[in-house]
């Protein structure tokens, strides 16, 4: 069964501090042979990323034109889909395009009384590259959540990358490239499909920046190619953590858990509360409910390696619990949640009250479903538009300004032994 210990337990604090190392990625381990993969595509570009592909995903493209993925037959994917699922579809884009709208930045200037400017410029990068994962499953609703934020941010090249293992591809995610209006896709999946969206390979230009999750391969990829193109974040397993009140429903949680851990084996899947009763309850529902997922043998690895359920001597415990995790979903099954929404400081996404699960968030609320994982939400922030966007500074100094600030200029310039600084300033004085 899922693990269930107190807080009050002898071995509490070593069982927790392994918790805390759930989303632990073992980069190093594959750091050598990802390098080695990289410099190949910057190197041989089309012939090695061929190699690459006939090698990882079981068929061999004759030429870099092979790769590509035609809108026709993304427009022909997205004809053929049932009426509920168009229907589906087209709300979830809806929905995720007006959050993401709500997170514009905006130009802004600055008029100081000696008639100086001072602001910032809000522009698009100029290309971005989507990784959309399709090992264990596709996921179309990742290629909405990061297509849609560069759109509405202004990016005028959207790349989209996907593994297609035999030359197959899910129709669905073709059909969600034809609603978020793809022009350039191509048929490549991890790493390799990292290094030719960070290099430029055949027709497909360097991008400015890469988003999407994916696997240790292509986490690795992303951390290399850093500073040759942004990322938008490092991402591990899918988790989720729950604060649950003894009001909650016992198969509503058992459910919730078992959302995350079907994702994959490395999924983890936290649940704390104060009820003894109710731990005890949602464990044995969660034995229950495994035997009914056609992905149960993954679900079952998830929950007994890396799930637990942890008793606190209260709310205010369980939450200070929650807040070291640092999960990626959270959510708050308790009386009154947005009591202590204040004190929750580190989450990717909060979900809040019986009736908001964290599949609602994953596909159709609005907010973006790629997340900081393995405690890096104390740092990082879901993906968004300024994920796509740059800022630039904007300094305008009248003559009345220089003069006011000059000489300070100057001798911090100097203190610093740089004379043409010190000079450049200077010389506007005299």
């Amino acid at each position: 069964m899922i693990a269930l210990f107190g807080t009050q337990e002898a071995d509490f604090k070593s069982r927790f501090e392994d918790l805390l190392k759930r989303g632990g990625i073992d980069i190093l381990r594959v750091e050598g042979y990802i390098k080695e993969l990289l410099e190949s595509i910057k190197q041989k570009r089309e012939e090695a990323l061929i190699e690459q592909i006939s090698r990882f995903d079981n068929w061999n493209p004759r030429n870099f034109s092979d790769l590509k993925i035609s809108q026709e037959v993304m427009q022909k994917a997205y004809e053929k889909l049932d009426k509920k699922l168009k229907s589906a579809l087209q709300k979830a884009y809806e929905r995720i395009e007006a959050f993401h709208a709500k997170q514009m930045p905006k130009t802004w200037l600055d008029f100081e009384e000696n008639g100086s400017i001072l602001g910032q410029k809000i522009s698009a990068v100029e290309r971005a590259g989507l990784y959309i994962p399709g090992g264990k499953a596709a996921y179309p609703s990742s290629l909405l959540m990061n297509a849609i934020p560069a759109i509405v941010a202004g990016v005028k090249e959207i790349v989209v990358c996907t593994p297609t293992p035999n030359d197959e591809i899910n129709p669905l995610l073709l059909a969600a490239m034809y609603l978020c209006r793809i022009k350039e896709a191509y048929k490549i999946g991890g790493a390799s499909a990292i290094g030719a969206m960070a290099y430029g390979c055949g027709e497909l230009k360097k991008v400015d920046v890469i988003s999407g999750p994916g696997n240790i391969y292509v986490a690795t990829a992303k951390k290399l190619v850093f500073g040759e193109v942004n990322i938008d974040m490092i991402a591990g397993p899918s988790e989720i953590g729950i604060i649950a009140s003894d009001t909650a429903r016992a198969d509503y949680l058992a459910w919730d858990l078992l959302s995350q851990a079907e994702h994959d084996e490395m999924a983890s899947s936290i649940l704390i509360t104060p009820s003894q009763s109710l731990a005890k309850e949602v464990a044995l529902r969660i034995e229950e409910f495994l035997q009914k997922l056609p992905r149960k043998e993954i679900a079952v690895k998830s929950i007994y390696q890396r799930g637990a359920i942890i008793v606190t001597k209260d709310i205010d415990e369980a939450v200070e619990l929650m807040n070291e995790i640092a999960p990626e979903h959270l959510e708050l099954m308790v009386e009154n949640p947005f009591e202590i929404l204040p004190k929750i400081r580190h989450a990717g996404a909060i979900f809040i009250g019986e009736n908001t699960p964290e599949p609602i968030g994953d596909y159709i609320a609005g907010p973006n479903h790629t997340l900081p994982t393995g405690g890096s939400a104390k740092f990082f922030s879901p993906l968004n538009v300024e994920h796509f966007m740059k800022k630039s500074s904007i300094i305008s100094f009248s003559r009345q300004a220089i003069m006011e600030l000059g000489e300070d200029c100057g001798i911090l310039a100097h203190t610093e032994g740089l004379d043409a600084h010190q000079n450049s300033v200077l010389v506007r004085l005299n």
